[in-house]
């Protein structure tokens, strides 16, 4: 049984305009905003004329790169970059109704090996409803599905008791610095909405992820004589077998938003490089990789786990007892988060989707991967994510996502939007 929509709500779901979505999206995909690329500033312009054409108030600043990497709770970044600008905007007038934020990031990762895509990854391709890109799931559809439901609202003319923020992101596929700077700069809310990819699906939790680096020392002798020396390889061989048994233990027991994965805190070694010449022992090894972090696991003890785990297998190895491997930690800081248990709104979500295609209500899950949410609850702020396309496709040579998606995501955040912040 769905609930009868209200005037407002009727209106603003005939204002979603399914044709501008599809104009939107090929516009969006055609800009290569890769992490840390110049074309990341250029969506943020872009996109800050398309709000400020639906009459918002808008804030397109520069970010202070130096004092947001200063400050103690900076997320950590990968990718190098020389400037980061900051964007929201928000629905003007407003009472004494909350505020609803429809987050997204503008980054997409790189592209990778050019001869798996069919045709050029920023040259989107239209396949009946599907349209094929770099960014089509991660997220550019989702900054679209914001992007109507923002226009339908308008263009309904429903007076708001509350207000609407957009928050649109750089960064975030490599820490989440544009979310963090647009916290920094006082932009909040009472609730958020993050539009990922999530398949239909509510995603109330992330697990975190942290970015290792371990040097393995060796030493060099020349390849004939190589009992004369130590192969950093072969020392780094019982490390490997001890991460290997530390994911297992780590996931043991897990959280029941997290039961439906069979490694939801993986443990990856992405990276190994060893060796500058063929015929010497090599006397390092850098291996890098991912460390997954558990619901409600703080960093500081992820980080000693692991710390421990490579200690004791040193401790164990006569090379290595007196030659330990060295780890540290570049790159993102993902901490877990959640959208605290039995708050109202994930049901309100739920129920405006049922309502919004006249189906049953979506499925409560985890994810195992890090997000923006987990940077919105820190701030306090109840945060979720629903957005069109699947997770797996994305950072893929095959990523896609349906035009319908979209729209269905669009009139579910008018829903939520208008049953949030309220009418007058």
């Amino acid at each position: 049984m769905t609930a009868a929509l209200s005037t407002e709500e009727s209106a603003a779901l005939e204002a979603i305009d399914e044709d501008a979505i599809a104009r939107m999206l090929l516009e969006l995909l055609a800009i290569p905003s890769v992490t840390g690329s110049s074309a990341e500033t250029e969506m943020q312009h872009r996109l800050a004329g398309q709000l400020d054409r639906l009459d918002l108030n808008v804030d397109l600043w520069q970010a202070d790169l130096p004092a947001l990497r200063a400050h103690p709770d900076f997320p950590g970044t990968e990718a190098p970059r020389d400037e980061a600008w900051g964007l929201v905007a928000t629905t003007p007038g407003g009472g004494d109704g909350p505020t609803v934020i429809l987050q997204g990031h503008v980054d997409v990762v790189p592209v990778g090996d050019l001869q798996q895509w069919d045709g050029d990854p920023f040259v989107p391709r239209v396949v009946g409803n599907v349209i094929h890109g770099r960014g089509a799931c991660d997220m550019k559809a989702g900054l679209v599905a914001n992007l109507a439901a923002l226009a339908a609202i308008r263009a309904s003319g429903a007076k708001l008791r509350g207000r609407v923020a957009a928050h649109f992101a750089v960064s975030e596929e490599d820490g989440g610095l544009g979310a963090f700077a647009t916290l920094q700069r006082g932009h909040t809310g009472d609730a958020c909405i993050i539009t990922e990819p999530t398949s239909g699906t509510l995603v109330t939790a992330n697990g975190g992820s942290l970015t290792f680096c371990i040097e393995v020392p060796g030493q060099a002798t020349h390849g004939s004589t190589r009992d004369a020396g130590v192969s950093a390889v072969d020392a780094y061989a019982p490390i490997h077998q001890a991460l290997a048994r530390l994911e297992i233990r780590r996931n043991k027991a897990v959280d029941p938003l997290m039961a439906e994965y069979r490694i939801p805190y993986a443990l990856s070694v992405g990276t190994i490089r060893a060796g500058d010449w063929a015929s010497s022992v090599p006397d390092l090894l850098v291996a890098e990789g991912r460390l997954g972090v558990r619901l409600g696991e703080d960093l500081t003890e992820a980080v000693a786990d692991f710390e421990t785990c490579v200690a004791e297998a040193c401790a164990d190895h006569p090379w290595l007892r007196d030659h330990p491997a060295v780890v540290t930690w570049p790159g993102g800081r993902f901490a877990s988060g959640r959208l605290p248990t039995g708050h109202p709104l994930g049901a309100l979500v739920r129920e405006a989707h049922a309502d919004a295609v006249g189906g049953p209500q979506v499925r409560e899950h985890g994810a195992p991967y890090g997000s923006d949410l987990r940077l919105y609850a820190a701030a306090d702020i109840p945060t979720l994510q629903f957005g069109p396309g699947d997770v797996r496709l994305a950072h893929s040579p095959r990523e896609q996502v349906a035009i319908p998606e979209i729209v269905t995501v669009a009139r579910t955040l008018v829903l939520a939007v208008l049953r949030t912040v309220g009418t007058k």
